[in-house]
């Protein structure tokens, strides 16, 4: 199933900073959103949020066209609305409603979209690792133009598939792009007692493929230099590695309230606020009123999607067969 309007909203991103901005604001909220209807009860089963990652998810859809492919992780909202999902198949899949963008059978951690390249999100860590891998194989072989790219966490970096992805699009040259949103913990455990150094993207240079750390609070950075990334997947020149330096302001999943985290860390990350970054370079484009503007009516027309779906019909049983295939 796909979502009506999505390649639409996606090029709405190319306009300029400020749908950029409004797009992230759009994720944000509807985050704290989902936050608060998981507390009450309305969604059921787990979530997990991407408060403070939306640069990343939005930089990324900006420079792809809409037949490259993406995977990324059970964190995978904010992923899904900058690619081009509608916040309407995106909350009624969480919600478990048949308007969502698999009918509801997926829920929070399978989003799935191909008319804008948005493979089915995986739960298992690591996952979508070779299926990067595979789906630029497919191109490369084809003659295709067209880029694979991973999204993954840090935590997958120690796993088997991370080596054997990056090791085989390395040899052969794939377009493929692998980016380690670097958000220092994997589930519970921070990054210094899992891992032997913090600058992850050090393990790509072993694979000899373009390695670098970007900034991925500043939509800005991230565009520049995932831009490059594409150009020279693009241009048959063979993989990049990229650890996008980010933060997660909520904990794992909508049970944790991080107490794990060192005293003063969160708040020395809400400096780097992505929203806030960017509303610092709106300063010359747009007036006050104008950003505060852009907050209330993304809240006004979420308030009013929430309303819709929850007295919208939920997916019967025999949804669970419609997207099998035997």
């Amino acid at each position: 199933m796909t979502t009506a309007g999505a390649v639409e909203r996606r090029k709405l991103l190319r306009t300029g900073l400020q749908e950029q901005y409004r797009r992230m604001v759009e994720i944000r909220l509807m985050e704290e959103r989902v936050n608060e209807l998981f507390a009450s009860g309305t969604i059921h089963g787990t979530t997990h949020l991407c408060q403070g990652q939306e640069a990343l998810a939005v930089g990324l859809a900006t420079v792809l066209e809409p037949d490259d492919v993406v995977t990324a992780t059970y964190r995978s909202h904010g992923m899904s609305l900058a690619l081009g999902l509608t916040p309407r198949g995106v909350l009624g899949e969480i919600m478990g409603r048949s308007a969502g963008v698999t009918d509801g059978v997926g829920g929070s951690m399978h989003m799935c979209d191909m008319s804008v390249g948005l493979l089915p999100t995986f739960a298992i860590v690591g996952a979508g690792l070779p299926v990067t891998a595979g789906a630029a194989l497919a191109f490369q072989t084809l003659g295709q133009p067209r880029v694979s790219v991973a999204v993954f966490g840090d935590g997958a970096t120690n796993i088997g598939a991370f080596h054997e992805a990056l090791n085989l699009a390395a040899v052969w040259k794939l377009p493929a792009i692998f980016i380690v949103d670097n958000n220092m913990y994997g589930e519970y455990s921070r990054i210094d007692t899992t891992t032997p150094y913090e600058d992850l993207h050090r393990r790509g240079e072993s694979y000899d493929m373009p390695s670098i750390a970007i900034d991925a609070m500043d939509v800005d950075v991230v565009q520049e230099q995932l831009q490059k990334a594409v150009d020279h997947a693009r241009s048959g020149e063979g993989p990049t590695f990229i650890e996008a330096k980010t933060y997660r302001f909520a904990g794992h999943s909508r049970a944790d309230t991080a107490p794990y985290r060192p005293d003063g860390e969160l708040d020395s990350w809400l400096g780097r606020d992505p929203l806030a970054v960017t509303e610092g370079k709106l300063a010359g484009m747009a007036t006050e009123a104008e950003i505060r503007a852009i907050r209330d009516e993304e809240a006004a027309a979420l308030e009013t999607l929430v309303t819709e779906l929850q007295a919208s019909e939920r997916p019967g049983h025999d949804q669970m067969f419609k997207h099998v295939w035997a």
